[in-house]
């Protein structure tokens, strides 16, 4: 397993986060006339929030630094960096060239500078310390010893990276991802029972969060099956709970940890121990077939009340954006998952 070719993985899938969420919500696109081109010139904007300026040099700060690490592999420090950096401003161009055509976002000078900074401060960085990162050094061999030297286990690595990142959109049920409903904003299936929904919720807790439980052991090393599930379920736990106390209100960081959800967390522990000893192949099946059912169960769900008022009280405000990424990631992961497994290699390389 390579550091360059995960950073490869990365910087692809960092770029599509980052293009998704600059043009969400992608709806109105008209030609208002006018130079498309005339931000670059315009007087920067009146009214700028440091949250505003620490976002965008902060959203390319990961694109430089991946791609910079995979560029060093076959060029100068000095080159990939260069390379890196001028990767960064393009991308930036480009998004904000196709803001004019959207009414909801305004393009500007001012992004394409502080994104060009991120995108240029991610690369010095990773010629600083990157190759210790991923190449070589301590984390480089901690990430040897962890994981399983077999095909697919960086774009694995990635699967399981933005499933954290969709259990931090406060709409989705726990641990549920699928939900196409909203997407194509469809009504809900079934009217909504209080006994109906907590069982379907649980149903969807217990298998949502087996399927990952599994992908982290089929990416794990022999000595590891155990540990590296156990870690992707404490980051998981973490990750809800930071999400609704910061999205919400610390008051609600619990918020998600209903009886159906805990009673699904509890069904998925179980599950993952017993199946820690199955070979991979039948560990492979089992991780799709929980995948299937949670998707199936969470299209099929009526429509929660308590999730809709809250929704609508929130206001997404600076998340704005982020919410909608969450949203779409949440909705196409088992999508991607799906065929990820079915390629699974079953042995490691000799």
């Amino acid at each position: 397993m390579q550091g360059g070719r995960l950073s490869h993985y990365l910087a692809l899938a960092w770029a599509l986060l980052i293009a998704y969420a600059s043009l969400y919500p992608f709806d109105g696109w008209r030609d208002a006339g006018g130079d498309p081109l005339a931000f670059l010139t315009a007087s920067w904007p009146r009214y700028v929030t440091g949250f505003d300026l620490a976002t965008n040099v902060a959203a390319y700060g990961p694109l430089g630094f991946f791609l910079a690490i995979g560029l060093r592999r076959r060029y100068p420090a000095a080159s990939a960096v260069m390379v890196a950096a001028a990767a960064g401003v393009l991308l930036s161009g480009v998004l904000e060239l196709l803001q004019n055509y959207l009414p909801s976002r305004v393009a500007s000078n001012l992004d394409l500078a502080c994104n060009s900074a991120g995108g240029l401060f991610g690369a010095l960085a990773a010629a600083r310390w990157g190759g210790g990162l991923l190449e070589h050094g301590r984390l480089a061999r901690f990430r040897h010893r962890l994981l399983a030297d077999r095909r697919g286990v960086d774009s694995g690595l990635i699967l399981l990276g933005l499933w954290l990142l969709t259990q931090v959109d406060p709409g989705v049920i726990a641990f549920g991802t699928g939900e196409l409903r909203r997407l194509a904003d469809l009504p809900a299936a079934q009217p909504f029972s209080a006994g109906r929904f907590r069982e379907i919720e649980a149903v969807i807790a217990a298998t949502g969060l087996y399927a990952p439980l599994m992908i982290a052991s089929l990416l794990a090393a022999s000595r590891q099956r155990r540990l590296l599930p156990l870690a992707l379920l404490f980051a998981v736990l973490g990750v809800k709970t930071l999400a609704f106390a910061l999205l919400r209100a610390p008051a609600e960081a619990l918020a998600w940890a209903t009886p159906g959800a805990l009673g699904g967390l509890g069904m998925a522990i179980l599950a993952c121990y017993a199946s820690s000893h199955l070979v991979v192949p039948l560990q492979r099946a089992l991780a799709a077939l929980a995948l299937l059912v949670a998707t199936v169960a969470v299209n099929l769900a009526p429509a929660n009340p308590y999730l809709e008022h809250a929704l609508q009280v929130w206001n997404p405000r600076h998340f704005l954006n982020f919410h909608g990424l969450t949203q779409f990631a949440a909705a196409v992961w088992p999508f991607l998952v799906l065929p990820w497994l079915m390629l699974l290699p079953t042995r490691e390389n000799s």
